[in-house]
């Protein structure tokens, strides 16, 4: 999530934190490529429709993170804040990071926090190199935005500073087999991205499998 999820970026002009940024351009295939997205209510139909649940399962994916109720988390490439507004309400005495490159996307998601109530959404202007957080933070979750990222590990060493002692990235993608998402030719294998985030200093401490189509990888600093 494009990096409308912080995306990112590459391709798409960039992807929580889509590349435009993340741009949760996790649907099928066809939001890749040299798209924007610059029209958050378009996409919101897409991004926030109920049949996402039930692939996405958002609230098995926040429970298998154990977030403290008082957690600072970012949500990289946030799109439309599928992810964003779930874990402001995860977090009720915490802060959300909301961050994508494209500032509608940015405005949608305060409009959006705003009319639910949830004033511990903050919205960053993230750039394709740069998710730009400030520092302090207990996680970091990625969403179907992981693979536009153009250079991935010199991002995610910057990515890294923004962690406090014990913060963790959570990356959730999709499987090269899947049934659905990106462009197969983009999909990265769980070895790929385990490879990646050690070149970055990173370590993974777990992984989840219980997503339909995408993996959960949760890594930390290596030591």
């Amino acid at each position: 999530m494009g990096l409308t999820r912080i995306g990112i970026a590459s391709g798409a002009a960039l992807l929580v934190l889509a590349t435009g940024f993340r741009a949760e351009a996790q649907h099928g295939g066809g939001m890749h490529g040299p798209h924007r997205f610059q029209d958050p209510q378009r996409w919101s139909q897409e991004f926030d429709a109920a049949e996402r649940d039930a692939w996405q399962k958002p609230d098995q994916v926040l429970g298998a993170l154990k977030l403290a109720p008082d957690a600072v988390v970012a949500d990289v490439g946030a799109g439309t804040g599928y992810f964003s507004v779930r874990l402001a309400k995860a977090v009720p005495k915490g802060v959300v990071y909301a961050v994508d490159i494209e500032e509608g996307m940015l405005a949608f998601i305060a409009e959006r926090a705003k009319r639910e109530g949830l004033a511990n959404i903050r919205v960053v202007r993230g750039a394709a190199d740069d998710a730009n957080l400030p520092g302090g933070l207990d996680l970091v979750l990625i969403v179907d935005t992981y693979h536009h990222i153009d250079a991935r590990t010199a991002y995610m060493r910057k990515l890294s500073v923004a962690l406090k002692p014990g913060g963790r990235v959570a990356i959730v993608d999709f499987r090269p087999e899947a049934a659905i998402g990106a462009p197969r030719h983009m999909r990265l294998p769980v070895a790929v991205v385990d490879k990646e985030m050690r070149a970055a200093g990173f370590a993974q401490i777990e992984s989840h499998d219980f997503l339909p189509h995408q993996y959960v990888l949760v890594f930390a600093k290596a030591p």
